[in-house]
């Protein structure tokens, strides 16, 4: 390939107590993020003539312009934007999108930004979505969103398949093993599945501990050419498999409850562009904003059959030493949910395939599948990294 895109940096923020360290303002919060990744790729700001942003931060206002408004902030002025945003899985996503353009040579180094300070500003305020367009179906009734969406698909998995509160609990348990393993992780006390079955009941079957955290957070990727990297010493991710798709936005409208239909579309494309198999995996970051988004996804993705996710989890199976390994910084259960998660799981894939994690250093990991989950089970987007 004349120009290959390869992922060469990748940066975070510290949080404390679910907060960023410092504080800061959301665009501030992002351009520290940008640096990290900048300075990890050995690249600056005047790299960079890509930008890719998604987010929910200054709308209504400047984020309706957020490449815009972001890239005045950064002092940047990128021949290529985007700002697809289809929720969570918008980051993998734009990792294939800067691929092509990449590779197209629309841009020769991408960088990829997320930000949000919804806990330090106390602004996830979801349940007050107005009653317009397709949410006049829904919201009108009075469910919680977005978890009476998917509390409704969990109990309907429940039905049609026999899956139990208890196995959707082993999920809860296996991230916390991680993320008391990871320093930066929000929650590191061990709990046991007595302690997920009984937190506090937040829709039904769904409890507390079934529920992502709600914290700060901000991330970064930078892409560029593997020519590019090599020049400057950089270590590169390759790009071998992506896919994306959407399916609907209400959840009245999902074409089975039971199955993760967007995820089994982007992540078929992912396997048949990257040319692997299922066993060709190490590693799998897929998003969690609850457990049933986990037990579905690995469902979807073909790890398992349809049905079959339960048993799949059971005896800890995705913890710490167990067969295999899942969302190993913690996931969005323990170590940091910022309102749209998908930046952390690629952040976390390419320390892994590095050998960059720490304590929680998976053994021998060539080959990982990262997958982002979008609005009420709406969206999926996959990728397929090595690092060869």
């Amino acid at each position: 390939m004349a120009r290959e895109a390869v992922i060469v940096g990748a940066g975070d923020v510290p949080l404390e107590d679910g907060k960023v360290v410092g504080g800061g303002s959301v665009l501030q919060v992002q351009a520290r993020a940008a640096k990290a990744a900048l300075d990890d790729a050995r690249l600056s700001m005047g790299d960079v003539d890509g930008l890719l942003v998604a987010g929910l931060w200054g709308v209504p206002g400047p984020g309706l312009l957020p490449s815009v408004t972001l890239g005045e902030y950064l002092g940047i002025a990128p021949r290529f934007a985007d700002t697809t945003n289809i929720g969570g899985s918008a980051f993998e996503a734009h990792v294939a999108h800067a691929a092509m353009a990449i590779e197209k040579g629309y841009c020769d180094v991408a960088l990829i930004v997320y930000g949000s300070t919804q806990r330090s500003e106390r602004s996830r305020t979801l349940g007050g979505r107005p009653s317009i367009l397709t949410m006049q179906f829904e919201n009108v009734w009075g469910i919680p969103q977005p978890v009476g969406g998917y509390a409704m698909a969990a109990r309907r998995h429940m039905h049609e398949f026999g899956t139990t509160e208890e196995q959707l609990a082993e999920i809860a348990v296996a991230t916390r093993k991680w993320a008391s393993l990871n320093p930066a992780a929000t929650k590191r006390d061990p709990i046991t599945i007595y302690d997920v079955m009984n937190s506090m009941p937040i829709a039904d079957p769904l409890k507390l501990l079934d529920c992502c955290l709600v914290t700060d957070g901000a991330g970064a990727i930078v892409m560029t050419t593997a020519d590019n990297a090599r020049a400057h010493g950089a270590k590169a991710i390759h790009l071998r498999g992506y896919g994306e798709a959407h399916t609907h936005w209400s959840i009245g409208t999902m074409p089975d409850l039971a199955r993760l239909t967007a995820a089994e579309i982007a992540s078929r494309h992912a396997f048949e562009m990257a040319g692997v198999s299922h066993d060709a995996i190490d590693l799998v970051e897929c998003y969690d904003s609850f457990t049933i988004t986990v037990l579905m996804t690995l469902e979807a993705l073909g790890f398992c059959k349809p049905g079959e996710g339960g048993a799949f989890v059971s005896g800890q199976r995705t913890a710490p030493g167990g067969a295999f390994p899942l969302n190993t910084n913690g996931g969005g259960l323990s170590y940091c949910h910022p309102g749209m998660y998908g930046m952390f799981l690629l952040i976390e894939a390419v320390r892994q395939l590095r050998g960059e994690a720490g304590e929680r250093q998976v053994d021998n990991v060539n080959t990982a599948l990262v997958h982002g989950t979008g609005g009420t089970l709406s969206s999926g987007a996959t990728v397929i990294l090595a690092n060869h």
